[in-house]
Formats: C-alpha cells, structure tokens, sequence
C-alpha cells in the first residue's frame, strides 16, 4: 500500500519510478539524496516498495514472453536511438551526478560518453548471429549446431560510483542479448539513472522491456529473490557481492558479480617515475578514489624508494581538490560523510602502526562538503590492513621489492583480483602479464574503456565477465539442435 507522502520534501528534481513504461510514484522506504558538495538536501522521496519490485518483474516478465523485444534489427534500431539520447542529455546527466556524488565535471565523458558509446557497440552486436554448427556425429546419422537464447528477466543493481556507466552497461548487454531488464540504483546515487526513464520511453523501447526503480536493502533483497528473474548482475562490495549471490542462489539463479579491487602497480626496474607519477596518482585519486580498478598497491625497487617518494611530491602539486563544477578539479569530495570518517580511521589506523604519510593527508580547507586530499602511504607490507582491504578512497600504498619475481608474488598475494599495472619495457611487460592473477593488465597506463573488451575479475574480485562478446553471453543460453538424417 502507498505510504503517506505528506511529509516529504517537494522537489524540482525527478524522483519517478519508471515501471511498465510509466512515471511512478515510490509507496516504499524514504531515499534521502544529500549532496557531498554542499551538505545540502537535494531530494527526499519514496522508493520502490516491494509490491512494485514484483510490479516491475511482472512487467520485464510479460514484455520477454509477448515477443516484443525479440527482433535483433529492432533491438539495433532501438538501441542505436538510446544511445544518442544518452549523448544528447549527457549535460544533464552529469549534474544529477554532481549533485548527488560530487563526481567532478572532468570525468563527464566518462559518466555519459562511454556508456553511450558501450551502447552502441552493443546495439551492433544485436543482430549477429552466433550459432555454432558442429557438422555430422561420428557415426554420420544425424547433425548439431548450437543456438544462443536470451536467458529472460535480467535484474541489474548499480553501485553509486559510477551509476551510469555501471547501470546502462549492464541493461545494454541483457538488451542486446534479447533479455528484458529491471535496473536497481544505488540509494546513495539514484537520480541520474532515475533520469533514463524519460529516454528508455523517447528511444522507442516497448512498454516492460526496461524497469528502473530505486531502494535500499529490502528492495535489492525482493529483486534478486523474485522468482520472475532469471539473472542477476550486481556491482559493489566484496560483502554485499556475497549476500547478492546466496539470495539468487535460493532460486538456481546464476549471476555476474563486479566486486572490489585492490590493484597492484608495478614500477618495473629503471622506469623513469616522473614520466608516469602524475598520471598513476590521478588515477587513483579520481572521483575521489571511489574506483574499484583504482592503482592502490604502488610496487617501487628498493633502492628507489626515495626517488619515487620524490616524484609522488611532484605531482601531487597538480593534484587539484575542490569544486566538482570547475574543470581544472581532480578530487571532488567522497559520498558521505561516514565514509569519509572510515576513510580517514583507516589512516590513522596505519600511522599509527609505523606507516608514514609520503605526501598529502589531511582534509582541504573547505567549509562544506565531505572533501578529503589525496594520500599516498608508506613504511607498510602487504600485510597490512591498508594494504590488503579495498578503502574506496583516494589512498594507495607504496610498498617496495629487491626482485622483479618478488615484484610479481606480492601483487598477486591478495583476495582480490580485477586489475594490475606494469609499468616497464613493453616487451619485459608482455612476459610478465601471465604470471599476473588478475582480470586486467594495464601496460604503461592502457588505454581508456573500451566496449569489446570484457571486465573480469579474478578470486574474490568477481563472478562471470562484463562487457565484450564475454559479457553479452551472460545474458545467453546455449541451445543444442541434434537433427537426426532418417
């Protein structure tokens, strides 16, 4: 039943559910979007309640069974529409974003660029035809081939660091594939995917075949037990990844889990540090570290320590923290302000056990907002808690090896496995990539995103692909045709 509305906040800014086609109004708990920025309310409103999950699947469910969304030329069409509306509103997209995690104007590309173009790379792979044929038997009686079907409902949750690129990526493979989708933001960060509504309805895509809606932990818990969803797709903490995947398990669904990182760099021997400092430490510092494939574990010689150490002070004089809107800023402030208290605990924590703070620390002088500087740490071993756990924050650690081969066995000793960086010779980099027990390796800073390459992440980083042919056939079934000659 709908829950009194009476005291809630109105607001200029778009709240709506998007089920069936059409705006709705949240009966369920109360979604209170506080800026990072300003610590100002930015919008207070009702999420989904569990009668409208179910609501939602049946939509995604009668949409999968009617046909409607089977035609792949359709799909390409379609999609291919989605992705230019994406492009078009991207401005607006992106102050959403600011306003509800303070994720700087210069990643804006990043936030509505890629998913549009990971869209359209999409929409082209929706009419390929992928069936395999095996040819005769061996005893020559009767041929196969093999067919990939869309597996059904797909319920996609997003995680609030980057809810665009996470949420429209997931729903643009299922799509692709054939599936029919229910989207679940973040609570922390559910405006901007709120917004895709608007464009899901504009791109011509049927009623039921996209359902976005927005809640908390009852919600994600009635989504991926609903015994109408056939997959489930979730991106966020190694611990949550858990609960997601024994909660589908409950009814043999299967998933795709894009958990933590905790990535190791490596500053192979006689690399020239000031080529690469500015970029390796503005990469975990971003978005205010709030990036799974963040750069965390710095590996340095020995010998060098020093010099990096020096480097590192160089280039966090470029380092901008501040107002998200201006365009020279790097670091904008993190989500709330209890992970900024954690963030900072986790510090304090290790200095406290002998590390040393090698550059930055501390908060900027602002008034508002949940700003921290960024924070490169030293004086630890692998096998300190900073070193080990994913802190989501804007702080790597620099720990130091005699030996390339030590270099290797301290970046794959951890849990977690999504991404590694070798900084080096390209030729020395390349024979190295296979020791290296990660989904990603990133060769003297890679390159950005790209949509045919799937995301992987390795032990406890991950569960199934993203992204890439990979990724698509998550959301496929095979199916054997045996065709008897008589």
């Amino acid at each position: 039943m709908p829950k009194d509305n009476a005291n809630l906040k109105q607001s200029s800014v778009h709240t709506g559910l998007f089920i069936n086609n059409q705006d709705r109004a949240g009966e369920g708990d109360v979604i209170r979007v506080i800026s990072p920025v300003t610590e100002e309310l930015v919008a207070e409103f009702r999420g989904a309640s569990v009668e409208q999950v179910d609501e939602a699947v049946s939509s995604a469910k009668a949409a999968f069974e009617s046909g409607v969304w089977k035609d792949p030329a359709f799909r390409k069409t379609v999609l291919l529409k989605f992705a230019d509306l994406i492009e078009e509103n991207r401005d607006k997209l992106m102050e959403a974003l600011i306003s509800e995690i303070g994720s700087p104007v210069n990643l804006k590309a990043n936030h509505t660029d890629t998913p549009a173009a990971f869209v359209r790379w999409f929409a082209e792979t929706a009419t390929r035809d992928r069936t395999r044929h095996l040819g005769f038997n061996n005893t020559n009686t009767a041929v196969s081939m093999v067919a990939y079907r869309p597996i059904g409902v797909v319920a996609a949750i997003s995680a609030f660091n980057y809810p665009l690129l996470i949420g429209v990526t997931k729903i643009g493979a299922a799509l692709a594939a054939g599936c029919t989708t229910v989207l679940l933001s973040s609570p922390l960060a559910p405006l901007a995917i709120l917004l895709l509504g608007d464009l899901v309805r504009r791109a011509g895509i049927p009623p039921g075949v996209v359902n976005i809606i927005a809640g908390g932990v009852e919600v994600g818990r009635a989504l991926t037990e609903h015994p109408g969803v056939n997959k489930v797709s979730f991106t966020g903490s190694v611990n949550v990844g858990r609960q997601v995947m024994q909660q589908a398990a409950a009814g043999l669904r299967s998933v795709v889990l894009e958990l933590g990182g905790k990535s190791a760099a490596i500053m192979l021997p006689g690399v020239d540090y000031n080529k690469y400092a500015f970029w390796l430490h503005a990469r975990y510092a971003r978005n205010a570290g709030q990036g799974c494939g963040s750069p965390t574990r710095i590996l340095v010689e020995e010998s060098r320590y020093e010099e990096f150490c020096e480097a590192s002070r160089k280039a966090y004089e470029q380092i901008k923290v501040g107002d998200p809107r201006d365009p020279a800023t790097i670091v904008g402030p993190v989500v709330t302000s209890a992970n900024r208290d954690r963030i900072e605990a986790s510090v304090a924590q290790a200095v406290e056990e002998g590390a040393t703070i090698i550059a930055g620390g501390g908060r900027p002088n602002i008034d508002k907002g949940w700003f921290l500087n960024p924070v490169l740490v030293g004086g630890l071993d692998n096998q300190a808690k900073l070193a080990r756990e994913e802190i989501f924050g804007p702080v790597s650690v620099v720990l130091t090896y005699r030996t390339v081969e030590e270099a290797i066995q301290i970046a794959n000793d951890s849990d977690l496995g999504l991404k590694a960086y070798l900084f080096g010779p390209k030729d020395q980099c390349l024979k190295l990539v296979p020791e290296l027990r990660v989904g990603t390796v990133q060769i003297n800073g890679g390159s950005p995103l790209r949509p045919d390459a799937p995301m992987i992440g390795y032990k406890h980083s991950g569960v199934g692909a993203e992204w890439g042919e990979d990724g698509l056939r998550e959301f496929m079934l095979p199916q054997h045709i045996d065709c008897s000659l008589s």
